[in-house]
């Protein structure tokens, strides 16, 4: 019996693209609220500085804790694509050693 290529493909794209799919809506939905917030935060800002209620002296606190945000933002965006990317790596891997077991008859993870 041989490992049937184009099946195993196929397999390998089902088992990552279901991990791709639930993932990638969880990072769009924080993704956008994220930026929803950063962009409310902006206007708040601009419109502070803009009336004078946000003054030269406190502008620059402001300014840089929008850049937290900003900053914190992307780095917990960063985290979460990196759990996704070893999820899909773990499916496809489990598809990968699932079909050469079947194939050998020999189990490869105890």
């Amino acid at each position: 019996m041989e490992l049937d290529i184009t099946q195993l493909m196929k397999d390998i794209s089902t088992a990552v693209s279901a991990v791709l799919g639930k993932d990638v809506t969880t990072i769009q939905g924080f993704r956008d609220r994220q930026l929803k917030a950063i962009a409310q935060q902006s206007a708040l800002i601009t419109a502070g500085i803009a009336t004078g209620e946000i003054t030269e002296e406190t502008r620059e606190f402001f300014l840089d804790s929008l850049q937290d945000m900003v900053l914190n933002f992307l780095k917990t965006l960063q985290g979460v694509a990196q759990v996704t990317i070893e999820k899909a790596w773990n499916a496809a891997v489990t598809v990968i050693w699932d079909a050469i077991e079947k194939v050998t008859g020999i189990r490869l993870v105890g």
